[in-house]
């Protein structure tokens, strides 16, 4: 089943982050979709591929442990620093590389260091289909 190419300027979402962030992809591959780079499964860097999800809401992240803790035990929401360790999954075309490594496809989910899964909200184009 095909699913939209991911390009730069996607929309995505975390399941514990207050607000959408945006999807930055450096043009090193030299490959455009809808007149922007496109995105591979090896896009998922934190703060150079994935922008901060604005307030934290997850009680596993150390900064709101330590603000909770600081406000006596009121949970307390905190910045937003994407902390993603391993590419997209399952997220990449088998059959689309750009450089060396396969096309990200809306499909494509994140995981983060303190529980929440990134999503693509909105691949950045939909006229173009990573099979």
């Amino acid at each position: 089943m095909s699913s939209p190419q991911v390009c730069a300027g996607a929309m995505l979402q975390c399941s514990f982050g207050a607000a959408p962030a945006t999807l930055n992809v450096l043009p090193t591959n030299r490959t455009l979709v809808g007149g922007v780079p496109a995105a591979t499964v090896a896009d998922s860097i934190p703060i150079v591929n994935i922008t901060p999800f604005g307030m934290c809401q997850s009680a596993a992240n150390p900064t709101v442990i330590a603000a909770t803790a600081a406000a006596l035990g009121v949970f307390t929401p905190m910045p937003c620093v994407p902390a993603t360790t391993t590419p997209w999954v399952p997220g990449g075309s088998p059959t689309l590389l750009i450089g060396s490594m396969p096309a990200l496809n809306a499909q494509g989910m994140l995981m983060c260091m303190w529980g929440g899964v990134i999503k693509v909200a909105q691949p950045g184009q939909t006229s173009t289909l990573a099979p």
